[in-house]
């Protein structure tokens, strides 16, 4: 039996091919068989042929009965192509409510605007964020994700549960002193923190949970090791906000007379369990040491762009499995359409009008990066329409103005696709949104619920009181 069949769609293969008229059989989570709808067709007609009564030899009555035994829950692939979900490989679920505030607020929005903020949260504060957040996603098309943590994460945790996202959570680990008195804590009650999650989250619905390192800078040596050692004993992710800053770099060299990258596998921190956000200021030797330890790097686009321009080409050269992020909706969003179109024109601006090469990062491999690269960063066996792979898949609404019609289905996808072009998607072969409309958390009550937040937030501005 298969739970699920999408009909006649365009479906988007590993290799960078769109075929037409396709069937995607979808059973206990995976896909289980891609092939022409011609096929499904074949075998339609033989089970209506039977049931009038008409005779039929052996064969086509087990065809026929082939047929039925396929027919599960259906979508209609019409005017849709089927491609892999989006992977959000770097976002913050703690900062979603922070939407509109950091923009022009440069310098230091960290620890003026960020870090205050982050230190007044609560469950419910937590609950609404993940809310909006897992809202946004879903409808733009991510089914898989990456949150670099922040506190009250169980409370997270449970909305995520019940969208039934994929997705790889941490929780806020720093220990440095000055720390607002409610995120204040101690090597060990920050390593605690997580393991709480851990212990409570890891494995429920399709949530894993990585140890983290909010920042180097905000990190003692002891709580490094100390976070290290529990993830190489739990085979767990570890992750970090990595070479971001010059101040950063330069921290760490005077320091500790290493770059960061140098100083983690000093520490033996490097393998290839280690997934590093940002890195856009990294020395020759720090990207040999990323290939040679199997590292896995997240560029964010928007958030990056007001600071520098990764070396996407040199690590990808390396063999360094390179994906991308939003860095959470304090910054543009969480559409990943819209990080794929900033950072196509990053690498142009940076590489390829300096290089005459207009197609230095080409739109194939930018979707792999948003694809295939983000699931094989968290470790999932998704990211591709093929047999056997996990069944997180979005389709795109193609029969529109701005879509269709198209020479190269690739590039518009690249090129035009917005997040309200997505009409269903699909996480572990369950169906997440059907048509746009979202089947497993309530929108309506939540926007009201955000509604009613910013109302409140707006009065107690006005006051020059804290938000409750």
């Amino acid at each position: 039996m298969c739970d699920l069949m999408i009909t006649d769609a365009a479906v988007l293969f590993p290799d960078g091919s769109v075929r037409f008229g396709q069937t995607i059989e979808i059973a206990d989570g995976r896909i289980k068989d891609v092939r022409p709808a011609l096929e499904w067709e074949k075998g339609g007609a033989a089970q209506k042929e039977a049931e009038s009564g008409q005779e039929q030899d052996g064969a086509a009555q087990k065809e026929a009965g082939s047929a039925q035994e396929r027919a599960g829950e259906r979508i209609s692939g019409r005017g849709k192509l089927v491609m892999p979900g989006l992977a959000d490989c770097h976002m913050h679920t703690g900062q979603q409510l922070l939407k509109g505030r950091v923009l022009d607020a440069l310098p230091m929005i960290w620890t003026r605007i960020m870090l205050p903020f982050e230190s007044t949260l609560t469950d419910k504060k937590m609950e609404l964020s993940a809310s909006i957040a897992a809202l946004e996603m879903i409808k733009s098309g991510t089914t898989a994700f990456v949150d670099a943590g922040s506190y009250h994460m169980e409370a997270a945790a449970e909305v995520y549960v019940r969208s039934g996202l994929r997705g790889l959570i941490s929780a806020s680990t720093m220990d440095e002193e000055g720390l607002p008195e409610s995120i204040a804590q101690d090597a060990d009650e920050a390593l605690a923190q997580t393991d709480r999650l851990y212990d409570g989250y890891h494995g429920k619905g399709n949530l894993k949970v990585a140890y983290s390192l909010r920042s180097l800078m905000s990190c003692s040596d002891g709580l490094v090791r100390k976070v290290s050692g529990r993830a190489k004993e739990r085979g767990a992710k570890l992750q970090a906000h990595m070479n971001e800053y010059a101040g950063e770099v330069n921290h760490s060299l005077t320091r500790r007379q290493m770059r960061p990258f140098e100083y983690l596998d000093a520490a033996g921190v490097l393998d290839a369990d280690f997934i590093a956000a940002h890195c856009l200021l990294l020395s020759e030797r720090e990207k040999e040491l990323l290939a040679a330890r199997g590292v896995s790097v997240c560029h964010c686009p928007f958030s990056n762009c007001g600071k520098g321009a990764p070396d996407t080409p040199s690590l990808q050269a390396r063999g360094i499995c390179v994906g991308l992020g939003t860095d959470g909706a304090a910054h543009a969003g969480l559409s990943l359409w819209n990080e794929m179109k900033i950072f196509r024109s990053v690498m142009n601006v940076e590489y390829g009008s300096r290089l005459n090469e207009p197609a230095v990062m080409p739109a194939g491999d930018i979707l792999r990066m948003a694809t295939e690269n983000g699931y094989r960063l968290m470790g999932e066996d998704g990211g591709c329409i093929a047999p056997g792979k996990q069944a997180d898949l979005i389709t795109i609404d193609l029969m529109q103005p701005h879509l269709y019609p198209t020479g190269n289905v690739v590039h518009t996808l690249l090129e035009c696709v917005t997040a309200a072009d997505v009409c269903d998607s699909v996480v572990n072969g369950r169906v997440l949104m059907r048509d746009r409309k979202v089947l497993t958390l309530d929108e309506e009550r939540i926007l009201g619920q955000a509604a009613e937040y910013m109302e409140r937030e707006g009065r107690c501005r006005e006051r020059g009181e804290e938000t409750s």
